[in-house]
C-alpha cells in the first residue's frame, strides 16, 4: 500500500530615479539640475542605511517532495525473479513519485531515526508450525539495534498476522514456522528508512525513505510505516501493520501487484494501496473469512 511544494519569490524591490530638467538650456538650466541631483543622493543614502544598505533579493524555497507511499507498497515486481518495493515503489513497488505523502504533520509524528547501524538483533525463541500446506517456511524476525521496538514484540506481532486463518496459510499450499536459530527462508527485518534504502537499494530499487520492500529472502519492513501507517489506517495502526506482512511475504511467495475489483468492494492484500483505494474498501488480508482469494485485475 508505495504512498511531495514551493512558495512563490517575492518580488525583487526596484529603484526608479526622475530626471528633471531644464525647460531653457544653457547656463541657468544647471542650477536647478545639480540640487536636485544631489537631492535624490541625499534620499538614495538615507534609504540604503535603512534596508541594512543592501536592496532586498528575491528568493525561492522548496519544500522536499514527498512520496505518497510506500509500504505494503513497491513499484510492481516481477513475482518470480524482481524484487518488490512497496506501501507496501517503483522500481518494483510504488514509486513515491507517483504517491501522496501519507505521512502525519510532522507536530502529530512519532520521533523516528533517519538512520541506524544497519545491524540486527533476532527474536529469540520460536513458534510451532502454521497451516497445513505442503511447505512449510521458516522465517526469523530481526529488529535494527537502536529502535525502541523490542525485537520479541514485533515477533510477536509477525506470528499473530501469519498464522490468521486470513493469512496465507489459507492458500492450502504455504505453512510457516518462526525460529531463531539454524536457517530460514526469509527474515522479516524491522529498520530505519536509511537502512531500508540501502538494504533495497542494492536490487535496484528506489524506497525513498518511505516504503517497504520484498528483496532477496528479505521482507524489509520501514519503521517509518510500521508506526505511521497512511492515512486510510492511521486509526488502526495494527491493521495497517497486517497488511505490510501480508503484502511483503505474498511478493516473497510470488505474487505480484494486482488493483482494485470494483467500487466498494474489498480492497486486495497485493493492491498498492498507499497509492489510493480507487473506490475499493480497506482490507489487509489476502483471504476473507470464508477462505476465497481477495484479489482484482493484475497490474500490467
Amino acid at each position: 500500500m508505495i504512498n511531495r511544494r514551493a512558495t512563490k519569490p517575492s518580488p525583487t524591490a526596484r529603484s526608479r530615479r526622475r530626471r528633471r530638467g531644464s525647460a531653457g538650456g544653457g547656463g541657468r538650466g544647471k542650477g536647478p539640475l545639480l540640487w536636485g541631483v544631489a537631492a535624490l543622493a541625499v534620499l538614495s543614502a538615507a534609504a540604503l542605511a535603512v534596508s541594512g544598505g543592501t536592496p532586498a533579493a528575491s528568493s525561492s524555497d522548496s519544500a522536499a517532495d514527498e512520496p505518497s507511499t510506500g509500504g505494503e507498497e513497491s513499484n510492481r515486481p516481477s513475482p518470480e525473479s524482481k524484487p518488490s518495493a512497496s506501501q507496501a515503489i517503483p522500481p518494483n513497488e510504488e514509486s513515491p513519485d507517483s504517491v501522496s505523502s501519507p505521512s502525519p504533520s510532522p507536530s502529530s509524528s512519532p520521533s523516528i531515526p533517519a538512520s541506524g547501524p544497519g545491524t540486527f538483533t533476532t527474536a529469540g525463541g520460536g513458534s510451532g508450525t502454521v497451516g497445513k500446506g505442503a511447505r512449510t517456511l521458516r522465517y526469523k524476525v530481526v529488529v535494527e539495534n537502536g529502535l525502541a521496538q523490542s525485537a520479541a514484540d514485533v515477533a510477536d506481532q509477525v506470528e499473530d498476522v501469519l498464522a490468521d486463518r486470513r493469512g496465507w496459510t489459507a492458500d492450502g499450499r504455504s505453512g510457516f514456522k518462526r525460529v531463531s536459530t539454524g536457517t530460514a527462508d526469509f527474515v522479516v527485518r524491522l529498520a530505519t528508512p536509511g537502512t531500508v534504502d540501502e538494504i533495497c537499494g542494492r536490487y535496484g530499487l528506489n524506497t525513498r525513505g518511505e516504503v517497504n520492500c520484498s528483496v532477496g529472502k528479505d521482507v524489509v519492513v520501514n519503521l517509518k510505516r510500521w508506526l505511521l501507517a497512511t492515512p486510510v489506517y492511521a486509526d488502526d495502526v495494527t491493521a495497517y501493520r497486517a497488511l505490510i506482512i501480508n503484502h511483503e511475504v505474498g511478493h516473497f511467495l510470488g505474487h505480484g501487484h494486482v488493483t482494485c475489483p470494483g467500487p466498494g468492494k474489498p480492497a486486495p492484500a497485493m493492491m498498492q494501496q498507499i497509492k489510493g483505494m480507487r473506490g475499493c474498501t480497506p482490507n489487509v488480508w489476502p483471504y476473507d473469512t470464508k477462505g476465497r482469494l481477495v484479489t482484482g485485475p493484475r497490474v500490467p
